[in-house]
């Protein structure tokens, strides 16, 4: 995948950055090209090299048409929610490394219809926070929208999960 500088991407865990220069560098006795990112939602700067940045899950943002899949997807009313704490940890961890929108909704998704059911660990609270801010930043991006209005959004089509877990 071709970048150039001015680029909105995402890069996995990390969030929506903007490509603010593509150079190549001397490491480790090789000279290699790399990708400069500004990390939006932390003013922070990371270097990918350019042959790593797919392994890496370095990606464009996404089309309209997937923010709206997204949100219907958050809308839906099937949860799936593994019970052993371990294991559904591990498979959210995985996931929100993936860099996959869907992957990361379906963590924010997961989590909140259990926030909605009993009190979360500190781990599982802290991942939330985490896949609500990845998804919220991409979705506004990519709809070129303000983060509350993103945010607000988001929480509309989560709201449905809250009158779920009362019926369980």
């Amino acid at each position: 995948m071709k970048f150039k500088v001015g680029d909105k991407v995402v890069y996995p865990n990390h969030g929506v950055g903007v490509v603010q220069e593509i150079r190549e560098l001397k490491y480790g006795g090789q000279c290699s090209t790399f990708i400069s990112l500004k990390i939006l939602s932390s003013d922070s700067i990371v270097m990918v090299p350019v042959e790593n940045s797919k392994t890496v899950g370095l990606r464009k943002l996404v089309s309209r048409a997937k923010v709206k899949k997204v949100l219907q997807k958050l809308r839906e009313d099937e949860v799936t929610v593994p019970q052993d704490w371990k294991g559904r940890f591990q498979e959210n961890q995985e996931k929100m490394r993936s860099g996959d929108l869907e992957q990361v909704a379906e963590v924010l998704k997961s989590l909140t219809f259990l926030s909605s059911v009993k009190a979360l660990s500190y781990r599982e609270r802290k991942m939330l926070d985490r896949a609500r801010s990845l998804v919220v930043s991409e979705l506004a991006e990519a709809c070129k929208t303000s983060l509350p209005a993103m945010e607000k959004q988001v929480e509309e089509a989560l709201a449905g999960l809250a009158k779920q877990a009362e019926l369980r």
